[in-house]
């Protein structure tokens, strides 16, 4: 769906008809001001429209009035990019906006329930979710598991899974329960929700200027200042010449030596890259992200659900210490029964369907112990046993002494074993004594060493950081091809690791699902969160992958490069454009007051005024047929720094040198033999 948004036409007349209003409505001072260079372009445009009803110089009316069409011309093609982009990302509002449209809610109050319009939902509420329900509001599952269909949000017809606990709990408003019910505490109040966000970001509302696009903006007043500076003094230095230049003359040159090119292109640049990122199925919290995803330098990736296939399966158990076969099967289930985790269910599955434990659930009485990311265990106490299960050096450090048995020394062996075949051993122990371990299997996915060969072709190093043990972290890092792993990760490792990065002065990019995740999340310069992931993790992020995809992450950098690219092809293509226009122009304007100019007139225009008009036309003319490649952005293909620069420096550099003799040329040979000049 991502794919198929991108490649949609740019001019369908749903969007241009729309557009080509909008660019008349940004006429609007108030609107124009907020671009100086075109504000300059259309105030120039208006003293030329004055200039021709008051016909007080030697020009004629009618090349005055060309040159007064197309200087508003440009402005209007200016207004018109902006106008394109900005309709690109309204149409796809205008869907999202459908998605909420008439939501109700069966809330839990009381023990009842009250149907009422999503709108009076508040954070904390409890809301039910049966079958063909529309989740009313953002929120987490608490209670049950069901499918989900979020197309209306990313386009795919797939269903997902919801369920109370872990990573895959968060909801949101407009998706539709297709099986089974859930209970949704909603974590929003109106307004405030993912879509709300989302629609005016897409429309944008809330699309602040980047540094980048700040400097680049501030650069270009710079120029402009320059030049009308240097123009309002050429009317001194013609009279000590002994002539005089007409006011009309005087601004076309300005026109055509301030930087309006990339001035009229610049604002749709930055919308049409968030516009990108959207149609791939990624929400960009802001431009300055989208820029900072072009320069990432490090990319930390989860190992699960990103480099492997994630929903680890228990396939096997190792008894050690003299532990029966039944005697650990039966342990691990009890640990598990309470572990609603896809590697939790499958530890139950296994002693049910290969060792026949048929405890269907927990003791009266039983004290559940809750995995957290700082203990790394969990498990359950019955009575006068504790049953311990998570990884091994935190279930050895949880029982001192036992470190030092023949039980641990075995189980390290065993554990080894587990690792090196590239797996995850889990740590059983109950009262102390040490029954075995589980294995539980990763399998990377396939085509992600290619990948990765992609980003290192990028200049990006990537590290794989994840919960395991060093030895199954190396195996899962050597066959996935990533350049470095952290092992035994907790969330202060993570937040550690990008900061010691950062320091360094590198970019950091990672992504996340996991309320354990946020801190990391936030402190990346990208940190991009899984929509099937925890609230928790989706606030923290600056970035949203509504399919959920974390190997999409690659895609993003991809984008955030190509945004840059498309920037500084366009910016140097537009310098060049300008150094290759006075050669037309100010050969023209001043060859009458100093001949030996015509030396540079190497286009050999027919006059000064065809000179003149033909500039101003090629000079209004360019920016619509920049507009594709402004929206589209410039084909990025993986490659080193030096290259790429040289590659873009003669496609862009030297078209933009070209392209002004050859289109000023033709135009010139129209306009005399149109008897336009």
């Amino acid at each position: 769906m991502a794919q198929k948004s991108q490649t949609k036409s740019l001019f369908t007349a749903d969007l241009v008809v729309p557009a080509i209003q909008a660019s008349f409505v940004k006429l609007n001072p108030r609107e124009l001001i907020r671009n100086p260079v075109m504000f300059v372009t259309a105030a120039v445009a208006a003293l030329m429209t004055v200039l021709l009803v008051v016909g007080q110089d030697d020009l004629t009316t009618g090349f005055k009035l060309q040159l007064v069409v197309w200087l508003w011309l440009t402005v209007l093609f200016g207004t018109f990019a902006e106008a394109l982009a900005e309709g690109r990302g309204k149409a796809q509002a205008a869907s999202l906006r459908a998605t909420k449209a008439e939501l109700t809610a069966k809330r839990l109050k009381n023990g009842r329930t009250e149907q009422v319009p999503a709108s009076q939902l508040r954070a904390g509420d409890l809301v039910l979710v049966e079958t063909n329900d529309l989740i009313p509001a953002d929120g987490e599952v608490v209670e049950g598991v069901a499918s989900v269909n979020e197309a209306a949000i990313t386009g795919e017809s797939a269903p997902v899974i919801r369920e109370a606990g872990g990573d895959r709990s968060a909801v949101t408003a407009g998706t539709r329960v297709i099986s089974d019910q859930v209970t949704v505490r909603v974590t929003v109040d109106p307004g405030q929700g993912f879509l709300d966000r989302m629609i005016a970001l897409v429309e944008g509302a809330e699309r602040q200027k980047t540094p980048n696009e700040i400097a680049l903006t501030l650069l270009l007043v710079g120029l402009t200042i320059i030049f009308l500076i240097a123009v309002g003094t050429i009317p001194g230095f013609a009279s000590y010449a002994g002539g005089s230049i007409p006011v009309a003359i005087l601004s076309a040159l300005l026109i055509t030596l301030i930087p309006t090119t990339i001035a009229a292109l610049l604002s749709a640049i930055g919308i049409a890259g968030m516009d990108r990122l959207v149609r791939f199925n990624v929400l960009a919290k802001s431009g300055r992200a989208v820029e900072a995803a072009g320069d990432v330098d490090v990319l930390l990736l989860d190992k699960t659900g990103t480099i492997t296939i994630g929903d680890r399966q228990a396939s096997e158990f190792r008894p050690v210490g003299g532990a029966s076969d039944a005697e650990l099967a039966e342990a691990a289930l009890l640990a598990s029964l309470a572990d609603e985790t896809p590697e939790g269910r499958s530890i139950v599955v296994l002693a049910r369907d290969k060792f026949g434990v048929h405890t269907a659930a927990l003791p009266a009485g039983a004290e559940v112990i809750p995995f957290t990311a700082q203990t790394r265990i969990s498990g359950v106490r019955t009575g006068d046993a504790l049953i311990q299960k998570g990884a091994v050096d935190s279930v050895l450090r949880a029982n001192p002494g036992v470190g030092e048995t023949a039980a641990a020394t075995e189980l390290r062996r065993v554990t080894d074993e587990i690792a090196r075949a590239g797996g995850t051993p889990l740590a059983v122990a109950k009262n102390g004594r040490l029954l075995g371990a589980i294995f539980l299997k990763d399998v990377v996915k396939a085509g992600i060493r290619e990948r990765f060969g992609e980003l290192r072709a990028m200049g990006i190093r990537t590290v794989m950081i994840t919960g395991d043990n060093p030895l199954t972290a190396a195996a899962i890092a050597a066959e996935a091809g990533v350049d470095d792993f952290l092992a035994q990760a907790t969330p202060e490792d993570k937040l550690a690791l990008i900061r010691k990065e950062q320091q360094g002065g590198r970019l950091v990019a990672m992504c996340g699902d996991g309320t354990n995740d946020a801190p990391a999340l936030a402190q990346a310069d990208v940190g991009v969160a899984m929509n099937t992931g925890t609230q928790a993790a989706r606030e923290a992020g600056n970035m949203v992958d509504l399919d959920s995809d974390p190997t999409k992450l690659i895609e993003v950098v991809g984008l955030g490069k190509q945004l840059l690219m498309t920037r500084g092809a366009l910016t140097t293509f537009s310098v060049a454009n300008d150094v290759a226009k006075y050669f037309a122009i100010i050969p023209a304007m001043f060859v009458a007051l100093y001949p030996g100019l015509g030396v540079l007139n190497v286009m050999g225009l027919a006059t000064p005024e065809s000179a003149i008009l033909s500039a101003i036309i090629f000079n209004a003319i360019i920016i619509p047929l920049l507009v594709p490649l402004a929206l589209k952005g410039v084909a990025y293909r993986p490659m080193a720094a030096g290259p790429l620069l040289a590659r873009n420096l003669a496609v862009y550099g030297l078209g933009g040198l070209v392209a002004p003799f050859v289109g000023i040329k033709i135009i010139d040979l129209a306009v005399n033999g149109l008897g336009l000049a």
